[in-house]
């Protein structure tokens, strides 16, 4: 039932009892069994149908609430936030990734200017160091929760970004309709803490752990279109690889 997935607990691991619970909940959410904005029951009811102390249920849920997956509202009771978000190592963009999954993705724009590019950006491109680049800086949410903060620099004669509506649309597919394909790209992926401007637009500690990824994306004449600089909150966000023996 909605709220409360068919959970076994193993009395006889030694895995705690608090964190099997927690992970079926987790996969629960995960696959979509319990959806967004759906309430979890009670503690006290979850407790006695499974046969656990208060604090020991209490522990799973609040294992589930620092992951961000759950959230407590005063009235409301606890919710279902939204499951992290998984996404293949493949040439697609977040906003259609997400819009695929059946997710719910809005963004924001913070910032879209005409800015000298710093070398790096300058090397990615392939343009002078100090040229004028587009500089594309957007706030990614899933619901209303903010996912990822994503820096953007393509050329100036690329295409004339001022009139797109990439609040509604995203990056990728704005190329796309512009007539730019983009064919294969470049990726790295890390981690470093935030900065605190990065904190508070993510909704996270200063000097918490944020999953980066940079990508330099070409189009089928090998010319460099995009240059990303992205950093996402690591508990709602995760890429999947699969590796293949050659």
């Amino acid at each position: 039932m909605p709220g409360r997935p068919a959970i076994t607990l193993d009395r006889s691991s030694p895995i705690p009892l608090y964190f099997q619970v927690a992970e079926q909940f987790e996969a629960a959410i995960l696959s979509g069994a319990i959806a967004p904005g759906d309430r979890i029951d009670n503690e006290v009811d979850l407790a006695r149908d499974l046969g656990l102390s208060r604090p020991t249920m209490r522990q799973a849920i609040q294992t589930l609430v620092d992951k961000g997956m759950l959230v407590r509202k005063r009235g409301v009771g606890t919710q279902v936030v939204h499951g992290k978000v998984r996404r293949s190592v493949e040439l697609t963009s977040l906003y259609d990734d997400l819009a695929r999954a059946g997710q719910e993705p809005r963004t924001e724009i913070l910032h879209l200017r005409r800015s000298p590019a710093d070398e790096e950006t300058a090397q990615e491109l392939r343009v002078a160091e100090g040229a004028e680049v587009w500089s594309l800086e957007r706030l990614r949410f899933v619901g209303d929760e903010p996912l990822a903060l994503m820096r953007n620099y393509l050329p100036i004669g690329l295409i004339d970004l001022a009139g797109a509506d990439l609040e509604h649309h995203g990056l990728y597919a704005t190329l796309r309709r512009s007539g730019i394909l983009i064919r294969v790209a470049r990726q790295r992926i890390g981690c470093r803490r935030a900065t605190t401007a990065e904190a508070t637009r993510l909704r996270e500690r200063r000097g918490s752990p944020l999953l980066t990824m940079q990508r330099t994306a070409y189009d089928d004449a090998g010319q460099a279109v995009e240059f990303g600089r992205h950093a996402y909150r690591p508990e709602l966000y995760s890429f999947d690889l699969t590796l293949v023996e050659r």
